[in-house]
């Protein structure tokens, strides 16, 4: 399929996300066959939250960083934002503590002041915006001196034989196993089209870095079809 043009791909992807958000833990579950919650566990450690420091979970969908971050460190505080209200509805029903605000908000104008937070993170956003340095620049914005920028994202490997299975993967495997269990085609026909057009590490790290985010540094993983970019904020 083709991507959505700039100016219509947040209505597309809000009407996604809202259409499959009863499935999604399941269809990530099986995507990632089991790995994408240990992914996570180190997108919270990559944050290098201080004492009762403050983060952002940005498009938190159904909060699954945001309750790993307060699985992984009860004295901090998390807020998490997405721009899709039936994802955050489950999100909300999985926070039985009730510690973990929701709040509906554009990760490209996030409603808080600047400097409120000492890490921001997101999961699986950078390919379903329209402008990714806009992006990094908001979460930046929003994030006290000292701290850190985390991205979690798709990618595709360097090594021909691995770029291959990954096509593969993608094109064939993942639209036949989500069709199981979703009948939104149109959410695992996007998925294998917005990560082919994503950029890989080194030219997000490149991104990363023209918003004035320092010390960029990422790590590959699942054979370099995963990466994790982190920067700090000067």
């Amino acid at each position: 399929m083709s991507l959505p043009p700039p100016e219509e791909k947040p209505r597309y992807v809000r009407d996604m996300f809202a259409g499959t958000a009863q499935r999604y833990d399941l269809m990530n579950r099986l995507m990632t066959l089991g790995q994408d919650q240990s992914w996570r566990r180190r997108v919270v450690e990559a944050c290098n939250l201080p004492p009762r420091g403050r983060l952002l979970d940005v498009a938190t969908g159904t909060a699954d960083i945001a309750l790993e971050a307060l699985n992984q460190r009860p004295d901090i505080s998390v807020i998490g934002s997405d721009f899709t209200h039936e994802m955050m509805l489950i999100g909300q029903a999985k926070d039985v503590a009730r510690r973990l605000p929701l709040i509906e908000a554009d990760a490209m104008r996030l409603p808080f002041p600047d400097n409120s937070f000492d890490a921001a993170c997101s999961g699986f956003l950078m390919r379903n915006v329209s402008d990714i340095a806009a992006t990094f620049a908001e979460q930046r914005r929003v994030v006290s001196p000292g701290g850190r920028v985390v991205c979690l994202e798709i990618t595709r490997p360097a090594t021909p034989i691995w770029r291959d299975l990954f096509g593969l993967y993608f094109h064939q495997f993942v639209p036949r196993i989500t069709a199981l269990v979703s009948s939104n085609k149109s959410a695992y026909d996007y998925l294998p089209a917005s990560t082919v057009a994503f950029p890989r590490p080194p030219q997000l790290k490149t991104i990363m870095e023209s918003v004035g985010l320092g010390n960029v540094t990422y790590r590959v993983l699942m054979l370099g079809t995963i990466a994790i970019h982190v920067g700090e904020v000067r």
